[in-house]
């Protein structure tokens, strides 16, 4: 009897020992919701700026013991919304944005961004979003180009949810976006920079092996 016991514990420690190998090997995936996962966007001129938003889509955000390590996002560029202009006014500039001055939709109707590298960040950034943890660098492409680009990233992970917020602002001609960039052409100028604020809400939907 002594011996069937003593076997049947080993057996089971065993078998818990071989969960948690299996269970750090795994990365959990993670979809973000479309319905609240946004990149709003602020493009500004000498006396006024036009703000407004990108739906931003994820099948595949990865995070490992509880930290974000890969994966890539999509924006599609059809879903861009103004928010500052009457709606009389709104579809003459988001037609304008999609056209060839802009984003081609027409040749790249999508923007994406897929992530390299998430390092811990402890710097002091002061126009980087409240809370900032990691350092997130990734290739960004957009217009048929591709950047590096880097940014301050509040990312929590908590059980089955992952919310990362971050701010961050890109030089436009990267990219070949190259309308309206004279300074000297007054009333017609739009500064290079444009501010983004990441707003990602993701849901765990499974697991792979590494």
């Amino acid at each position: 009897m002594k011996t069937i016991i003593l076997s049947a514990i080993a057996a089971v420690t065993m078998l818990w020992g071989g969960c948690k190998t299996d269970e750090i090997g795994k990365k959990q995936l993670y979809v973000l919701n479309e319905e609240t996962s946004v990149a709003e966007w602020k493009g500004a001129m000498p006396d006024n700026a036009n703000t407004g938003s990108f739906a931003v889509k994820s099948k595949d955000l990865e995070v490992e013991n509880g930290k974000v390590t890969g994966g890539s996002f999509i924006i599609p560029i059809a879903s861009i919304k103004n928010f500052n202009l009457p709606d009389a006014v709104k579809p003459q500039l988001l037609e304008h944005l999609k056209s060839a001055d802009f984003f081609n939709m027409a040749i790249h109707p999508e923007a994406s961004f897929k992530i390299t590298k998430v390092e811990p960040y402890t710097g002091k950034d002061t126009a980087a979003i409240a809370g900032a943890n990691f350092l997130v660098t990734g290739n960004f492409t957009m217009i048929g180009k591709t950047h590096p680009v880097t940014f301050p990233a509040k990312i929590d992970v908590n059980g089955k949810t992952l919310k990362t917020e971050a701010k961050f602002s890109i030089d436009r001609t990267k990219w070949g976006m190259n309308y309206a960039t004279d300074p000297k052409a007054e009333g017609h100028y739009i500064y290079n920079d444009v501010a983004i604020h990441l707003k990602l809400d993701g849901t765990m939907q499974g697991s792979g092996k590494n």
